[in-house]
């Protein structure tokens, strides 16, 4: 499976000369532990706190959620990215690339898989909040497509939260 808008995971993506490959991952993996940490650390530096969402690990278990690490091609995770049920709604959460993968569309990328795994479960739209000092991802949401949605969650009543959607494409002919 490849990597681009219609792969969950297990594909493989060519960016310039490094190959990376996207692989569905358990939330409570180590592995996906230290990405969240990583990404954690990423929010103190830019809010100065952690995101206080509470995430189970049985929230990113399929058929209602699901968790995908990127390795390059030496095997080391370079980012990671999931979604949750919410309502009828897919939540994407914890989207990230680490600085030395950064630059290279794999944030695309995950997102992309994200919304093929949403859409494979059933989901017809996915949402995600985000704050005004990540500024990179609220550009690159709205050129994915994605536009403001009535607040919701941890940070709906929070000035600033940003909160976005997306319709997700329908295989079913009308």
């Amino acid at each position: 499976m490849t990597s681009g808008a219609g792969a969950a995971t297990g594909g493989c993506a060519s960016l310039g000369a490094v190959q990376f490959t996207l692989s569905r991952t358990p939330f409570s993996s180590p592995v996906a532990r230290a990405l969240c940490e990583e990404v954690q650390a990423e929010y103190v530096r830019r809010y100065g706190a952690g995101d206080m969402t509470e995430l189970a690990d049985a929230d990113f278990e399929p058929p209602n959620g699901d968790f995908i690490v990127v390795y390059d091609e030496s095997g080391s995770p370079v980012g990671c990215g999931g979604w949750r049920s919410h309502g009828e709604d897919a939540e994407m959460k914890r989207v990230f690339v680490r600085e030395s993968a950064r630059r290279q569309g794999l944030a695309k990328r995950i997102v992309a898989a994200v919304e093929a795994s949403a859409a494979a479960a059933g989901r017809k739209r996915v949402i995600l909040e985000t704050g005004p000092r990540q500024p990179e991802a609220v550009a690159m949401y709205g050129l994915l497509g994605y536009v403001p949605v009535a607040p919701f969650g941890y940070y709906g009543d929070t000035d600033g939260s940003i909160h976005l959607g997306k319709e997700l494409a329908s295989d079913i002919p009308h």
